[in-house]
């Protein structure tokens, strides 16, 4: 069931990326992205360990210990790809060469608030370049399941743990809907194959605006 939520994700971030796009992909669900770009279709994902040019998974068996991802993650290059220092991958980065970056998060709220890098009393390992990432990045995708482990939502009217940055996340894709961040608030745009509008609203403890016409994904 996991494995089918992640790749139910994954194919919607890949969805969101256009021919040409230079995008960075956050660790763990926001990586899935990779395995589901259309033939055709070439997007450069750079990894913030100093990689350009990150392929999808390899396969079981064929992994190679010096080709990770910044999570530690198993990768493939493709053709051209290249490698560099962290000094180079944040200038990429923090030059606005970015077109979207694709991030995990702990909490977001209505106004794109993202909090992702610490719980409360426990320890943690850092922020990593996830406040660079949402900064320089032309467009912010948040992607994660819809609610936490004890069932509470994840999709906040304000977040309450401390933030990475404020008002930056354009969209959101859970393993329940596709929430686009406007001024006015979150509005419902697509819904997962299986529930009905009702369940997302259950589900999200901020307000949603619901269209007349809601898609499912």
């Amino acid at each position: 069931m996991a494995n089918d939520k992640r790749a139910m994700i994954g194919a919607r971030i890949a969805k969101e990326l256009k021919d040409g796009d230079y995008v960075n992909l956050g660790i763990g669900l926001p990586t899935e992205a990779v395995n589901h770009i259309p033939k055709g279709v070439q997007v450069l994902f750079q990894s913030e360990n100093g990689m350009l040019g990150v392929g999808p998974n390899p396969a079981a068996g064929e992994e190679d210990k010096d080709m990770i991802n910044a999570g530690g993650g198993f990768i493939t290059a493709l053709p051209g790809a290249s490698f560099f220092d962290s000094a180079t991958s944040f200038a990429i980065i923090r030059g606005g060469h970015i077109d979207a970056t694709v991030l995990g998060a702990l909490q977001v709220d209505m106004e794109g608030n993202l909090a992702n890098w610490m719980i409360p009393g426990k320890m943690v390992p850092g922020m990593g370049g996830a406040m660079d990432l949402v900064t320089g990045a032309k467009k912010v995708i948040v992607a994660m399941e819809h609610c936490d482990k004890n069932g509470n939502s994840k999709v906040l009217t304000k977040c309450n743990l401390p933030l990475t940055a404020k008002a930056k996340v354009s969209l959101i894709i859970t393993d329940m809907a596709v929430l686009q961040v406007t001024p006015e608030g979150l509005v419902l745009c697509e819904i997962a194959e299986g529930l009905s509008v009702d369940d997302v609203i259950k589900a999200t403890e901020a307000k949603l605006i619901i269209p007349q016409n809601v898609k499912y994904f």
